[in-house]
């Protein structure tokens, strides 16, 4: 092979990122996105091996995986102490691990369902930001990127638990922000509906209608959050913290809108 045939060679930023809830959808191709631009990436499921097949797309020399649940402290634990052990350095961590095994009125919501909501969507964000933050973050830097969703700005019918879990999210995230300054950036997404598995009941079988609402003329898809994240993980986002950045494809410009 001639020297003009080699492959490029890959970029290489130096850096480590944690992405949860990242086999698939929006989290892998977040990772996907991260290991592009150069970084080494950490990824989580609770399905050993989807992670396995996403680890070999990503390429085994950028990715690694840890399976659990997000939830868990003892899994939050080891994923952290994994990727000390093997980088010495976590300078980014994504929380896009997510649930929403519940469909119905509020006045009907089972409480333990309600708690099994908030336990993922919420406490796994803030366990795994306390642990990054005790491990390399505090005394180094980096960024915080968390997961919301547009169901946590307004009234969302039928998928209320959710949407409360992705209210706590924003906040959350405007907490960590103020606390963790200036060291760790922390900002949150806020997507609209993204063409995932995850929320297929969004959508399925009546996308055309669905995208209708949207003046960009469709639904997200995952590369749409990847590019935000990408960004907001950047040193070129260096001065924005305590952010939420609606990715929606214009669909609040509707609001008020007959």
């Amino acid at each position: 092979m001639t020297q003009q045939q080699q492959p490029a060679e890959r970029p290489d930023s130096g850096r480590v990122a944690l992405v949860t809830g990242a086999s698939r959808g929006i989290g892998y191709a977040i990772a996907e996105a991260l290991v592009a631009r150069g970084d080494r990436v950490c990824i989580t499921g609770r399905n050993e091996d989807a992670l396995k097949a996403a680890v070999e797309q990503l390429g085994a020399d950028r990715a690694m995986a840890v399976p659990g649940k997000a939830h868990d402290p003892e899994h939050q634990a080891a994923v952290v102490d994994r990727i000390m052990e093997v980088h010495g350095r976590i300078d980014h961590l994504v929380n896009n691990a997510g649930t929403n095994p519940v469909f119905g009125p509020m006045a009907d919501l089972d409480l333990g369902v309600a708690r099994k909501v908030y336990e993922t969507n919420v406490l796994s964000a803030l366990g795994l930001a306390q642990r990054t933050w005790a491990a390399w973050q505090k005394e180094n830097g980096g960024s915080i990127l968390n997961m919301a969703s547009i169901a946590g700005v307004s009234a969302s019918p039928f998928i209320g638990a959710y949407g409360m879990s992705k209210a706590a999210m924003i906040n959350l995230t405007q907490q960590l922000a103020h606390e963790f300054a200036p060291r760790v950036r922390v900002n949150v997404l806020v997507p609209a509906v993204v063409k995932t598995r995850f929320a297929t009941a969004l959508y399925e079988g009546r996308e055309e209608d669905a995208a209708a609402r949207y003046p960009m003329g469709r639904l997200g898809a995952p590369e749409d959050i990847a590019g935000a994240a990408t960004f907001l993980t950047s040193d070129a986002a260096g001065w924005i913290t305590g952010q939420s950045l609606v990715v929606d494809g214009g669909l609040a410009l509707n609001a008020g809108v007959e």
